[in-house]
């Protein structure tokens, strides 16, 4: 994914020794990051940027995390994971109460918050993706999303399902740019928590099919190992 697209998570932590290194890690991950020392930042970020989900601390001076997650749920905010050093379960109860999507508890395993941080995105509906309604041709090919087909230069017409049509329309919105499968199913499935990433692998394969000359060897929607996938050619207007 790009920078611009990737989800914003919000860290609330006083402590800066938990705070920093979880953003760095995090942004290793392809998330981008905003960190807050305590609630009263937290809340200025919350207002000048678009936050995908909030990381909070529960103990913290002042305004403590469940104030804060409090007002979040009050305000429709975003999902929220709560970081607690409590081993008794009270703050987590009250804090699932209050309406937090989950907690971990210190000291907590960066990679156990991240398959956390990933569930709760994936079942947190986010508005469709806008895929354009025109024509647009790719290679030798054309797309039409209104009759969700693909016409050669040759003449000759491939049907896609609404599935195919819509993840060759975001292919066309991002083109050259490595979508990671975790971005594509996002933008395709609608964070629906019962899809998974081996449907994006499928996905693309039967979209090879169609449309590449030799689909063991695509020239079109590439694989970047590690990355994703890639459209490899220019879009243009049909």
């Amino acid at each position: 994914m790009t920078d611009a697209e990737a989800p914003q998570i919000l860290i609330v932590d006083d402590a800066r020794d938990i705070r920093e290194p979880l953003g760095q890690y995090l942004r290793k991950q392809g998330y981008r990051t905003q960190l807050a020392a305590n609630a009263g930042e937290a809340r200025r970020t919350l207002d000048e940027a678009r936050i995908a989900l909030v990381i909070l601390d529960i103990m913290m001076p002042g305004e403590d995390g469940l104030s804060l997650c409090r007002w979040l749920v009050e305000h429709k905010g975003p999902p929220i994971i709560l970081l607690t050093a409590m081993a008794d379960g009270t703050d987590q109860i009250v804090g699932l109460e209050m309406g937090a999507d989950d907690y971990v508890t210190k000291p907590f395993n960066p990679r156990e918050l991240l398959a956390r941080i990933r569930a709760v995105l994936r079942r947190v509906p986010e508005p469709a993706a806008v895929v354009a309604s025109d024509r647009r041709r790719f290679g030798a090919w054309v797309h039409d999303p209104a009759a969700q087909s693909l016409v050669h230069d040759d003449g000759h017409s491939v049907d896609l399902t609404t599935g195919e049509s819509r993840l060759m329309g975001i292919f066309l919105d991002h083109p050259a740019t490595v979508l990671s499968r975790a971005r594509l199913l996002d933008l395709t499935a609608g964070r629906d928590s019962k899809a998974y990433d081996r449907a994006i692998d499928n996905a693309v394969s039967r979209l090879r099919r169609k449309i590449e000359d030799d689909p063991a060897r695509p020239v079109l929607i590439v694989t970047e190992w590690g990355g994703g996938y890639r459209l490899a050619a220019e879009v243009t207007p049909a």
